[in-house]
C-alpha cells in the first residue's frame, strides 16, 4: 500500500510554570519542621511527635521527587529519548499518589488500633507542634495552589502538603477537645475521618496519573469530538488510527491518518490542523499522515481494534 506521509509537529509547547522556588521553600520549611519535631519529641518523650517527624520526612522526599521530575521534564530530546524526559512528571505524580495512600493507610490502621485501646494525649506540646505543622504544610500547599489544575505533578505535591495540613489541624482540634472532655477516643476518630477525606481526594489523582502512565486519553479531551473536527475538514473523506496521549502532565500529543481523495493538500493544511487541535483541545504535538486511498484496499491500521 502506497501512502503519502506528512508529519506535522507543532513545537509551540507551553511549558509548565517554573515552581522551582516553591519546591525549594517547601523543602526547606519541611526540613526545619522535621528537625523541630525530633527536638521536641525527644524533649517531651513523645513517640507521636517522633513518628510524625518520620512522616514529614517522607514529605521532603515527595517534594524532592516532584521537583526532580519537573526539572527532568525540561530536558531536551535525545537520540534515545526522543520525547525528552517529559513523562517523568507522570511517574512522579503516580508515585506521590501511591505514597500518600500508603501513608494515610498507616495513619488509619494506627487509629483503628488506638480506638480499641485509647491512650492519653502527650499534652499541649504535641498540640503546639501540630499547630506549627498546620502553618508549615499550609504555606507549602499554598505555594503549589496556582498550578494544581494545569499540572498533575504539581497537584500531587499540593495534595500531599494539603493532606498533612489537614491531619495536623485534626490533631490540634482533637487535642483541645480531649483536654476539655477527657474523651480519649476523639483522637483516633478524627484521624479516621481525615484519612477517609484524604483517600477520596487522592484516589482521583491515582486514577488520573495511572491513566496517563498507561497512555490513556487525558480526561478533559473527548476523542470523539477530536475525530469529528478532523472529519469535518475540507477534503477529508475518512479519519482513522487516531491516538491521543500525554507526553507529560502538561503536554498532550496525537497522531492520525486522514484519507483525502484529492491528494496531499500541502503544508498549510497540516499546520492548520495542528493549530486547530491545539486551540480546541490543547493538543500541542500533532502528527498527521495523509492517505489518498487509491490502492483499493483498506489501511491495515484503519480498524479501531488495531494498534
Amino acid at each position: 500500500m502506497s501512502h503519502s506521509h506528512d508529519h506535522s509537529h507543532d513545537c509551540r509547547h507551553t511549558p509548565s510554570a517554573d515552581f522551582g522556588r516553591a519546591f525549594l521553600i517547601g523543602i526547606l520549611l519541611n526540613i526545619a519542621f522535621v528537625a523541630a519535631e525530633v527536638f521536641w519529641g525527644v524533649r517531651a518523650n513523645s513517640l507521636a511527635l517522633l513518628a510524625d517527624a518520620g512522616h514529614n520526612a517522607s514529605d521532603v522526599l515527595a517534594l524532592a521527587l516532584a521537583w526532580t521530575a519537573a526539572i527532568l521534564g525540561r530536558r531536551q530530546p535525545s537520540g534515545r529519548f526522543t520525547y525528552g524526559l517529559r513523562s517523568s512528571s507522570i511517574i512522579a505524580a503516580l508515585t506521590n499518589a501511591i505514597v500518600l495512600l500508603v501513608v494515610v493507610g498507616g495513619i488509619g490502621w494506627a487509629a483503628i488500633l488506638r480506638l480499641a485501646q485509647p491512650e492519653a494525649a502527650a499534652g499541649t506540646t504535641v498540640m503546639a507542634v501540630a499547630a506549627a505543622g498546620v502553618i508549615v504544610n499550609g504555606v507549602t500547599a499554598w505555594l503549589f495552589m496556582a498550578g494544581r489544575k494545569e499540572d498533575l505533578n504539581i497537584r500531587g505535591a499540593y495534595l500531599h502538603m494539603a493532606a498533612d495540613a489537614v491531619v495536623s489541624l485534626g490533631v490540634v482540634i482533637a487535642g483541645a477537645l480531649m483536654l476539655q472532655t477527657g474523651w480519649l477516643w476523639l483522637d483516633p476518630l478524627v484521624s479516621l475521618v481525615i484519612s477517609g477525606v484524604i483517600v477520596l481526594g487522592t484516589w482521583a489523582l491515582l486514577k488520573e496519573s495511572l491513566g496517563l502512565a498507561l497512555q490513556a486519553v487525558p480526561k478533559d479531551i473527548d476523542p470523539a469530538q477530536v475525530k469529528a473536527v478532523l472529519a469535518g475538514l475540507a477534503g477529508v473523506k475518512e479519519v482513522h488510527d487516531l491516538h491521543i496521549w500525554a507526553m507529560s502532565t502538561t503536554e498532550v500529543a496525537s497522531s492520525v491518518h486522514l484519507i483525502m481523495k484529492n491528494g496531499h493538500p500541502g503544508d498549510a493544511f497540516i499546520k492548520d490542523v495542528a493549530q486547530r487541535l491545539e486551540h480546541d483541545f490543547h493538543i500541542s504535538h500533532t502528527t498527521v499522515q495523509i492517505e489518498i486511498g487509491d490502492t483499493g484496499s483498506e489501511c491495515p491500521l484503519a480498524p479501531d481494534h488495531v494498534v
